[in-house]
C-alpha cells in the first residue's frame, strides 16, 4: 500500500509538472509564434514601448522560454522577485504570478477565491452523489416500471438542459417571484446560516444537473451486474435478495460512480464557471471569465494550474477508494 501510495504520488508530481510545463507554454510561446508579443498582454495594446520593454525585462521575457519556465518553477518553491532596475516587486511562495493589472499576488487572490468553490463544490457534490446513485439503483431495480420511466425521464431532462438555462429560471421563480432565497452569497465565517441560504439554490439546481448523469450511469451499470455470473452464482447459494445486492453488486457499480465523481468534483473545486456566474457567486470561475476579459495573464494560468491539481489530487484519492469499495482491487 505504502509502495503504491508513493509511486502514486511521484506521479501526481510529474502530471503536475507536465500540466504547467504545456500550460506555460501555451501562455507564453504560441503568442510568439503567432506573432504576438506577450509582454503587450501585461501592458496592454495601446503601452507605449517603454513601458513594454520595461514589462518585458521586470517578467523576464527577454530570456529563452526554458530560464522563464525555470523562474516559474523556482517562484512557486521559494517566491521570485520581479527586477526592473529600482523598481522590485516581490511575490512570495507559493508564487503563482502577479498581477500587474490589479497589483495583486495570483495565489492569495485564488485563495480568497476557492472558498467559494469549496462551499458550492461540497454542498452539491454530496446532493448529486447521494440522490443519483440512489434514483439509478431504485430505477435498476424496479426496471420496467412507471418509476423507472419517471425517473428516467427526469434524469434526461436534467441531462439536457444546460446550466444557464435552469439556472436563470431557478433564480426568476424562487429568489424573484417567491423570495425564499437571498441574492447574495455570504461567507460562512460571517453568517452561517446566510451562507446556506445562498447556496440552498445552486446547491439544488448544480446537483439537479449531475444526478442525472448519476442516475442513468448507476442504473445501465447495476443493470450489468446483475447479469453477471457470480450474481447468479449469490442467488444460486441461496443468499437472500438484499445480501446479493448490498454486498456483491453494489461494491462493483460504485466503481465507475466513484470515477467520474473525482473528475466531476476535481473540476468543480478548479471553477464552476457557469454556476458562478449565473448565480453571482465570486469563486474561481468568476475570476477567470473576469480575467480573460481583462486579459489579466497571470491570473488566467494561476486559475488553469489551481483547476489542474484538483483534478489530479481527486483522481489520486478515487485511485485509493477503489480498494475500499471493491476488494478485488488490488493496490499494487
Amino acid at each position: 500500500m505504502l509502495v503504491y501510495l508513493f509511486r502514486r504520488l511521484i506521479n501526481v508530481v510529474l502530471m503536475l509538472l507536465v500540466v504547467a510545463a504545456v500550460t506555460f507554454g501555451i501562455f507564453f510561446m504560441v503568442p510568439k509564434l503567432t506573432g504576438t508579443d506577450p509582454a503587450l498582454l501585461y501592458v496592454g495594446k495601446i503601452a507605449d514601448k517603454v513601458a513594454v520593454e520595461g514589462i518585458r525585462h521586470k517578467m523576464g521575457l527577454d530570456k529563452s522560454i526554458v530560464e522563464q519556465f525555470w523562474l516559474f518553477l523556482k517562484g512557486i518553491v521559494v517566491g521570485r522577485s520581479y527586477n526592473a532596475g529600482t523598481d522590485v516587486t516581490h511575490c512570495y511562495a507559493p508564487c503563482l504570478g502577479y498581477s500587474f493589472k490589479t497589483e495583486r499576488e495570483v495565489w492569495p487572490l485564488l485563495l480568497d477565491r476557492v472558498g467559494v468553490d469549496f462551499s458550492l463544490a461540497i454542498g452539491a457534490s454530496i446532493l448529486w452523489l447521494v440522490l443519483g446513485t440512489a434514483t439509478g439503483i431504485v430505477s435498476a431495480l424496479r426496471r420496467g416500471t412507471a418509476l423507472d420511466r419517471i425517473s428516467m425521464s427526469v434524469a434526461l431532462a436534467g441531462v439536457s438542459l444546460p446550466m444557464y438555462f435552469t439556472g436563470l429560471v431557478s433564480l426568476a421563480i424562487f429568489v424573484g417571484q417567491l423570495g425564499w432565497f437571498p441574492r447574495k452569497y455570504t461567507d460562512f465565517t460571517a453568517d452561517p446560516v446566510a451562507w446556506f441560504q445562498g447556496l440552498v439554490l445552486p446547491w439544488v439546481t448544480l446537483a439537479f444537473l449531475f444526478a442525472a448523469t448519476y442516475a442513468r450511469l448507476s442504473r445501465a451499470t447495476l443493470l450489468d451486474v446483475l447479469g453477471e455470473d457470480y450474481i447468479r452464482t449469490a442467488r444460486a447459494k441461496g443468499l437472500r435478495e438484499p445480501v446479493v445486492i448490498g454486498k456483491h453488486a453494489l461494491r462493483s457499480t460504485l466503481t465507475p460512480i466513484l470515477t467520474i465523481f473525482g473528475m466531476d468534483l476535481g473540476g468543480l473545486l478548479g471553477g464552476a464557471v457557469l454556476t458562478e456566474n449565473t448565480f453571482n457567486l465570486r469563486g474561481l470561475g468568476y475570476e477567470a471569465v473576469q480575467s480573460i476579459a481583462s486579459s489579466d495573464l497571470p491570473v488566467i494560468m494561476g486559475v488553469t494550474l489551481f483547476a489542474a491539481f484538483f483534478i489530479v489530487i481527486a483522481n489520486l484519492l478515487v485511485d485509493l477508494l477503489y480498494a475500499v469499495v471493491d476488494p478485488r482491487v488490488k493496490l499494487a
